[in-house]
């Protein structure tokens, strides 16, 4: 059963039923020629999710297997950085991230939010129509991760642009993409190096921890390039359901469900993350009945564990809590960047839904496609229509952001030249 391809974006759920079939785990191809185990049971993910004794997040045993062009060879190249780690390095390297996003203040994250998708929203609201990934949700988390590392806003638009680039199917794009990338984290740090703020890098530098300088760098790598997509695929799949399920297209206009009732409804059944999660078996071992051998490459697949009979449900039938989910994983390797995600996402749908109260789809619900990606759930487009604004309507818009919204912007860090010093 293939992972990837437009049969398994169309209808992704077919392939876990299928895979289903062959038990709580089964062999699922995950990039063309690469076979790996895939863990499709909910209590199943739970049970690996949890055990750091049988299972490593070391990646290289494996990594000749993995199509060097495909999809996934880049999630699963290892490198030194908290996914790949295991024990007490794992820990060491997880502290950093966990102080430094505790000292983040959710209600200056917030107003940056606000301040960002005002910024998007004033470039198309007067037009009547958009495209929600495009336009809105595949940038808007970029623009916030750039300013919470503490850089200048100018620099949004360009690393938007630099990620992008290096998902694009053309190689030289690609290694363009690398190579701007590689010079923005180079200026990130030097700046930072040089001059603190209040900002991520900032704390990652002076962390007790004492990480060095590639350490620090491949932890602000792995937040921007993992924390990007998923929530952009958050926002996006959230969007899908409040235009296109009357129980929750009330909320734009009478407040029929709140906005997190269909933010937690897409984290189960439409994770953004679909597959992930790659796991090594240290020795042979059995997981639910199902022998795997040393080395072997595991996967866990949200997605379907998510959607199983049984997940998430106690055994009197009813689920054990809406957050009980696992589209963040879960144990000690579950997404540390969880609830700024999710913070992230659902004051950008509120602002979103404050301004346009009457967007909606501009095509039918069944006519959206997805990407043939086997790790994302990735809307290739939203199209909406709404009523056009215009910078001198009445009232709050776009274009006259209130005053506590100001008051709140971060103290910008003044452009500089990229550098391409090592």
């Amino acid at each position: 059963m293939c992972l990837w391809g437009p049969e398994h974006a169309a209808d992704p759920q077919r392939s876990y039923e299928l895979l289903r079939a062959q038990g709580p785990v089964g062999l699922a191809e995950a990039a063309p020629g690469f076979v790996v185990y895939l863990v499709t049971d909910y209590r199943a993910a739970l049970d690996l999710l949890g055990d750091t004794e049988t299972w490593s997040k070391d990646t290289r045993p494996w990594q000749s297997r993995v199509p060097e062009n495909s999809s996934i060879s880049q999630p699963t190249q290892w490198r030194p950085n908290v996914t790949f780690a295991d024990g007490d390095h794992h820990a060491y390297l997880r502290k950093v991230i966990t102080d430094c996003f505790s000292l983040l203040d959710p209600h200056e994250v917030r107003a940056m939010t606000f301040r960002h998708a005002d910024t998007l929203l004033s470039e198309f609201a007067d037009t009547g129509h958009v495209d929600l990934v495009g336009q809105y949700a595949r940038q808007l988390p970029l623009m916030v991760f750039n300013s919470l590392f503490g850089m200048d806003d100018a620099y949004g638009p360009q690393l938007v642009e630099m990620l992008a680039a290096m998902v694009s199917s053309d190689p030289e794009r690609v290694g363009q993409g690398a190579q701007a990338f590689g010079m923005y984290l180079n200026t990130l740090y030097e700046l930072k190096a040089g001059r603190r703020g209040h900002d991520l890098t900032s704390w990652f530098i002076d962390h007790p921890n004492g990480l060095s300088r590639e350490e620090a760098t491949n932890q602000i790598l792995l937040t921007l390039g993992a924390g990007n997509e998923p929530t952009a695929n958050l926002i996006a799949n959230t969007c899908v359901r409040m235009l296109s399920d009357d129980r929750y297209f009330g909320t734009l206009t009478t407040g029929s469900l709140p906005v997190q009732h269909a933010i937690d409804d897409a984290l189960w059944n439409d994770s953004p993350v679909a597959n992930y999660s790659f796991h090594t078996a240290r020795k042979d071992t059995v997981l639910h009945g199902v022998p795997i051998p040393a080395g072997s490459p595991v996967m866990v697949s949200y997605a379907a564990a998510n959607t199983c009979p049984h997940a998430g449900v106690s055994p009197d039938g009813f689920r054990s809590g809406n957050k009980a989910h696992l589209a963040f994983a879960a144990g000690p390797h579950a997404c540390p960047a969880r609830d700024l995600a999710l913070l992230i996402a659902t004051a950008a749908i509120e602002r979103l839904a404050t301004y346009l109260p009457d967007i909606a789809l501009a095509v039918p619900v069944e006519e959206l496609t997805y990407s043939e990606g086997t790790i994302h759930r990735t809307l290739t487009a939203l199209p909406a229509r709404f009523t056009p604004l215009t910078p001198d309507a009445d009232g709050a818009t776009p274009w006259s952001r209130s005053a506590q919204d100001s008051s709140n912007r971060a103290t910008p860090t003044a452009p500089t030249q990229l550098s391409t010093t090592p």
